[in-house]
């Protein structure tokens, strides 16, 4: 159950805490006082979005904090074992959620940041969320059925995911069919267009290293003139023998240093290993002389051998142009070229592949949609006579409630008499009074019957399984008087099985409450001058005033006093 609720600067709110009771527990408090911003609270930590500008006004952000019980069997769950390992093995857990200014969020659990998704995953073990608008929601037929399979209980549920997983695979392998048929359709043209780009590159045959060595010798051929002159420059420098100057060059100059050197080597080993160093690098000067010799024998301009090259560079800048901008690429399409040319050849062997894994997908389909209906035909009369029961208790005496089954119209296509949930759609039928033919439940009930509807439905479903804590949002609007005490004496039943947190605008249903809290807003902040609701748990004398309050009156009107008592005492 929920231990405890901590919220600081969400909307009107600045702080609030709230411990909870076990049992029934109540929000009250003028309209719009605030009590919709706990709902919200209680939302986010569901992994809900946060709404806009929920952040209080000045404020960074928002926080919300709630404090569980941990329910048992939580890390055993294997639907939480990409988590299990942050989950508690003591009795309390704890989740949050930070909102910034700038509608950016955060989630916590257990003080470690998590995902939205984790939190959504962990909070609906524990916390069930009905809002104000929830009974209109009982006018949609996916609704109604999402009802009925909760009911049936989790193997429904699990056998409703399977079907939709394999729901979702016969579709893939649909369209993948359509397509491959309408490739078939203009398979031809389509493979002489592959032959056409596999021929292509393979003409070419392109690679990288010869892309380099083009450009190389791209850039030589361009510059030969200058690269002559440059080497023919350096060869002169180096020999005196292809020099116009007349000068010695480096060589000579070398080898000169060199003898005058040998010569007086034997008299010192320092000037020896000189005279070495020398000779090593006059044999390095006569090779690099004879390598610019062959260098500039080979300097020849050649414009055809340009022109080819310069042809062959752009064939491959336009392949690349063509399939990517890099040569791997211009490969990896060919490769994917010749992959598809390779199917289109076999398409008749892979159309008739595909046509047989979607006929045993729609078989599994089939199967599982049976199922899925024979559980529904099987648990829905028993939904109808638990609701019955319900009604009854809620002031609907003689009321007729009923489910009907009804399979989807078949369409075009095989799979789309299918939706996610199955082949079926349920329809509430419901006569409000004896002897009155019974009715679509969107078309019959009244705002305060759809009320009570849904709290009877919400109370037989939530009474099989699932969380410990269950949130009405002023679902039991539109109804009053005697029916407001009936409706409250229900949510009180429901407590004994799960603790209840309902806001509520019903004196019958707060008097009933073993915690009882009171949203109150000042018209401003003294400190800030921005409007300001305090949450505060209400003590017997203050619930009298309040119960006051909500059956129109001041605590000192003594009649509304003495009623207030009177609904605490028959309480």
């Amino acid at each position: 159950m929920l231990l405890e609720l901590r919220v600081q600067n969400l909307l009107l709110i600045e702080s609030a805490e709230l411990l909870l009771e076990r049992g029934l527990n109540v929000v009250t408090g003028e309209t719009g006082a605030g009590k919709t911003v706990l709902a919200h609270a209680l939302d986010l930590l569901l992994g809900g979005r946060p709404r806009p500008n929920i952040v209080r006004p000045g404020a960074d952000e928002a926080y919300v904090e709630g404090v569980f019980e941990v329910p048992a069997g939580l890390e055993r769950d294997p639907e939480l074992a990409s988590i299990a390992e942050r989950l508690p093995l003591g009795e309390e857990i704890t989740i949050a959620r930070r909102v910034t200014a700038a509608g950016r969020t955060r989630a916590f659990l257990q003080g470690r940041s998590a995902t939205a998704q984790e939190l959504r995953a962990v909070g609906s073990r524990m916390l069930a969320f009905f809002g104000q608008h929830e009974h209109r929601k009982l006018t949609l037929a996916s609704a109604q059925l999402e009802i009925l399979d909760a009911f049936c209980g989790e193997r429904q549920l699990a056998r409703r995911r399977e079907f939709e997983d394999t729901l979702a695979g016969a579709r893939r392998l649909e369209r993948e069919l359509a397509g491959l048929r309408e490739r078939a359709g203009v398979r031809e043209r389509d493979l002489d267009l592959l032959d056409f780009e596999i021929t292509e590159i393979e003409e070419a045959s392109p690679s990288d290293q010869e892309k380099s060595s083009l450009e190389q010798e791209r850039g030589r051929l361009g510059a030969v003139e200058s690269l002559r002159d440059a080497a023919g420059r350096a060869a002169a420098a180096l020999d005196s023998d292809g020099n116009d100057t007349g000068a010695d060059g480096a060589i000579a100059a070398v080898s000169l240093a060199q003898t005058e050197l040998a010569r007086a080597a034997g008299q010192d080993r320092d000037l020896a290993e000189l005279a070495t160093r020398a000779e090593s690098l006059l044999y390095e000067l006569e090779d690099v002389g004879a390598s610019l010799r062959t260098y500039l024998s080979s300097l020849e301009a050649d414009p055809s051998r340009l022109a080819a090259v310069e042809e062959r560079l752009d064939l491959f800048a336009r392949l690349e142009r063509k399939h990517g901008g890099s040569i791997e690429s211009v490969l990896a399409h060919a490769a994917e070229c010749r992959a598809e040319r390779e199917r289109l050849a076999n398409i008749g062997e892979s159309t008739a592949a595909l046509e047989e894994d979607l006929t045993t997908a729609t078989g599994e389909l089939e199967r599982l949609a049976d199922e899925l209906h024979a559980e529904r035909t099987r648990s829905a009369p028993r939904l109808a006579a638990a609701v019955r029961a319900e009604l009854e208790e809620l002031a609907m005496d003689g009321a007729e409630f009923d489910v009907r089954i009804e399979g989807r119209p078949a369409g075009d296509a095989s799979l789309e008499r299918f939706a996610a949930t199955g082949a079926d759609v349920v329809e509430f039928m419901i006569a409000t009074n004896p002897g009155v033919a019974a009715g679509p439940l969107r078309e019959v009930a009244s705002g305060g019957e759809l009320s009570r509807v849904m709290l009877a439905l919400m109370t037989v479903t939530t009474a099989r399984d699932g969380a410990a804590t269950v949130v009405f949002d002023e679902v039991d609007a539109g109804v009053g008087g005697a029916t407001a005490r009936a409706v409250g004496e229900r949510l009180r039943s429901l407590a004994e099985q799960r603790q209840v947190l309902c806001i509520t605008h019903l004196p019958q249903v707060a008097s009933l409450a073993a915690g009882h809290f009171r949203v109150s807003k000042e018209a401003k902040d003294r400190r800030s001058e921005v409007a300001r609701a305090d949450v505060d748990r209400l003590e017997r004398r203050e619930v009298v005033a309040e119960l006051c309050r909500m059956l129109g009156a001041d605590s000192g009107d003594l009649a509304a006093r003495r009623h207030a008592e009177q609904l605490l005492e028959a309480a």
